[in-house]
């Protein structure tokens, strides 16, 4: 009895706190760009920016303390990223993720969903996918990119990153996302 107790734990621990993201084979794949920030990494960093006495600096440091992990994605390659646009569709149907914003500007398509949290205005995960950027003049290191996907988790508050977004040179629709 003991023996199928151990085995059925070691069986359901992965399940609620080692879990993958369905993202993250393309952390492996050569013509794929991530960076991906865990949760230690992001203390560290809230740590070392709170002796800032910068208020702006203080306020990324209050959003970013609520974070568990942030992941993004970058391709240029076609193939990959129509692999990425079907697991993001694959996604959305079996994750509880609904659209908060959609914005079209020529070729590019750039979309926001979010999962409520328990508080509000706020979320447990943003996630941000952008499509269509081959056509435009988007030059990093000589690389053009088709497709950037961004997943946010943890306890997101929509309208401190509104706030931030106004004081930073980012597109004027992520400020939306805060109700701005």
């Amino acid at each position: 009895m003991k023996k199928a107790v151990v085995v059925f734990l070691i069986a359901i621990v992965p399940v609620f706190g080692f879990s993958q993201s369905i993202f993250d084979k393309y952390e492996e794949m050569d013509n794929v760009g991530s960076v991906i920030v865990n949760k230690g990494m992001i203390d560290l960093f809230s740590k070392v920016g709170a002796l800032s006495d910068d208020k702006e600096a203080q306020e990324f440091m209050e959003v970013a303390k609520g974070l568990q992990g942030v992941k993004v994605f970058i391709t240029e390659d076609k193939k990959i990223a129509e692999d990425m646009s079907g697991t993001v569709r694959k996604y959305l149907k079996s994750s509880k993720l609904e659209e908060l914003m959609r914005v079209k500007d020529k070729d590019v398509n750039v979309k926001f969903y979010i999962k409520n949290g328990n508080k509000k205005d706020h979320v447990e995960e943003l996630l941000m996918f952008v499509s269509g950027m081959n056509n435009m003049d988007v030059d990093v290191n000589g690389r053009k990119f088709e497709t950037v996907l961004v997943s946010l988790t943890g306890d997101i508050d929509l309208n401190r990153i509104g706030s931030i977004t106004n004081k930073m040179d980012l597109p004027k629709e992520l400020n939306k996302a805060g109700g701005k």
